[in-house]
């Protein structure tokens, strides 16, 4: 019984259940119908239940037969991507790829970067993530991500590679129907307190976490990226400043009116960021260069 159920065993229930028949599935398998007969029925002797119903025609999986592909399945894929894996390591090349994005960043260059890669045709998992604010540092100190792009603010001292990627500028933007319209001149913080705020929340989860609002405000609307800030200060639900480069396009389309604010905001550095100690691998060094190496339109 501990060994009833083989590898051969489940990709030969797999191609029966795709192929639809005994013959086709073993035929799939480079075998011939009598062997995969054979270790089908070794199967059900073992286990001591009827994998298929053979009373018709066509033969059917029984309810056992079903939850047995289902998990044999399972354990296929986990065995394709341990024989994977060893491979990569002895490669060189990574199972996974772990990149995180803020939200300040357009994902479309990332994806751009990810489709040449896929031509490289090596299996290497991908998984991009978003982080806003201190999240790309917290993500990196956490290890949930091996990249981050679009890090801003004071650089840790030691920790990390950062390559620096443009320079953010802001602009105060509302949108056109909102009353601050009517103001001439430079916005006080006075006036503005009188009005929501939107402000992006900061998605860390062991560093101390950062607050983007730069005014008093007698609401705070919490959104968790900058594409709803845009969107909600487009449909004028709070008042608050954008990065020039995403909120340039609104404002020649008459979507949003900048206006001129008393309170600065700076301009900040933008960065690529990775462990210094990272254990670099093929992925991992392709995707740093080609990701430094691109412009990101900041």
């Amino acid at each position: 019984m501990h060994h009833a159920i083989t590898i051969d065993a489940l990709r030969a229930l797999d191609a029966i259940d795709k192929k639809g028949s005994f013959a086709a599935a073993a035929e799939s398998l480079y075998k011939v119908p009598s062997a995969l007969t054979y270790t089908i029925k070794k199967l059900e002797e073992d286990m001591g239940v009827a994998l298929f119903d053979r009373s018709k025609q066509r033969a059917q999986l029984t309810p056992a037969g079903r939850l047995v592909l289902e998990h044999g399945r399972e354990i296929l894929l986990a065995t394709h991507r341990l024989v994977d894996s060893v491979q990569q390591l002895e490669s060189g090349w990574e199972s996974e790829i772990r990149i995180a994005r803020d939200t300040i960043i357009s994902p479309s260059p990332l994806f751009s970067v990810v489709q040449e890669f896929n031509q490289l045709e090596q299996n290497v998992d991908l998984s991009l993530g978003v982080e806003v604010l201190g999240g790309g540092w917290d993500a990196l100190h956490s290890r949930r991500a091996d990249i981050v792009i679009g890090v801003t603010g004071e650089l840790p001292k030691g920790l990390f590679q950062t390559h620096r990627i443009g320079t953010l500028s802001f602009v105060f933007a509302v949108a056109p129907d909102h009353p601050l319209i009517q103001v001439e001149g430079e916005l006080e913080g006075e006036r503005l307190s009188e009005y929501p705020a939107v402000v992006v929340s900061d998605s860390s989860q062991f560093l101390p976490v950062r607050d983007s609002g730069l005014f008093k405000s007698r609401q705070v609307i919490r959104v968790n990226s900058m594409e709803s800030k845009l969107l909600a200060q487009m449909e004028g639900i709070g008042i608050g400043f954008l990065p020039e480069h995403i909120a340039r396009p609104y404002i020649e389309s008459g979507k949003l009116v900048e206006k001129q604010c008393a309170i600065p905001r700076p301009k900040q550095d933008i960065f690529i960021a990775w462990h210094k100690e990272k254990n670099e691998g093929r992925a991992f060094n392709w995707f740093k260069q080609r990701l430094c190496a691109i412009d990101w339109g900041i």
